[in-house]
């Protein structure tokens, strides 16, 4: 049976102690590579993370199924009990019972006076909802920019490290100085990816509760105008 060299085995341990292996480069330690514009990419992720949040849980909130409210502003404004149907209302903080609150409020005013003044609060209401998302959009749009731009740099830092090299330029220094450039590109790109998927995710969500809002409002209307 054929035995395998010295030479071989050599071969074979400097293989495996390669600098290729020895040199595997952490998650960590690719993102410090980026230098000060993958710190602003960091607080762009953060920042978006926490408006993401704050809108969600501010968002989940205001979901609340309309239905049952207007069953009971409905009973109660049927048999005359303002008062009622008003505390009825006050119990439940939505969108859907601040409007309805006004509405109720203004009972004994005209039809017309009553219609604006539940539009001007679910005008309020909107813009509550509808707050500081505004901040997403612009970062998942800045992000990749910003990253594309210390891509521009990191080139034009190896290119110059190229240009004071003396001789022939190693494949190493070539290679490491392109992608240490492009890591911003990536961090930048992954930013403003997870902003854009959180900013349509709440546009979506206050969409929702947007319509919710005009439904009630019709309904409630409506039911102004039955015959007592």
């Amino acid at each position: 049976m054929l035995q395998p060299s010295e030479d071989t085995l050599n071969v074979v341990k400097e293989g495996i102690t390669s600098p290729v292996l020895q040199d595997q480069i952490e998650l960590w330690e690719l993102v410090t590579k980026g230098g000060w514009i993958m710190a602003i990419l960091g607080v762009l992720a953060l920042v978006a993370l926490v408006v993401f949040i704050e809108r969600l849980i501010l968002l989940k909130k205001a979901q609340g199924d309309p239905e049952p409210l207007l069953n009971k502003v409905n009973t109660a404004v049927l048999r005359g009990d303002i008062d009622g149907a008003t505390s009825a209302c006050r119990e439940v903080t939505t969108p859907m019972s601040r409007m309805l609150t006004t509405g109720l409020t203004h009972i004994g005013s005209s039809l017309k006076n009553i219609e604006a003044a539940v539009e001007n609060v679910g005008k309020i209401e909107i813009y509550r909802l509808e707050k500081n998302i505004s901040i997403l959009g612009t970062i998942s749009g800045a992000a990749p920019m910003i990253g594309f731009f210390g891509t521009v740099i990191g080139m034009i830092n190896a290119f110059i490290a190229i240009s004071q090299e003396e001789g022939s330029v190693s494949p190493k220094l070539l290679s490491s100085g392109i992608y240490e450039a492009m890591i911003t590109t990536a961090g930048g790109l992954f930013v403003g990816i997870l902003a854009y998927v959180c900013y349509n995710y709440l546009v979506r969500q206050v969409s929702e509760v947007i319509h919710k809002m005009e439904v009630t409002s019709i309904e409630f209307i409506d039911l102004l105008q039955r015959p007592n």
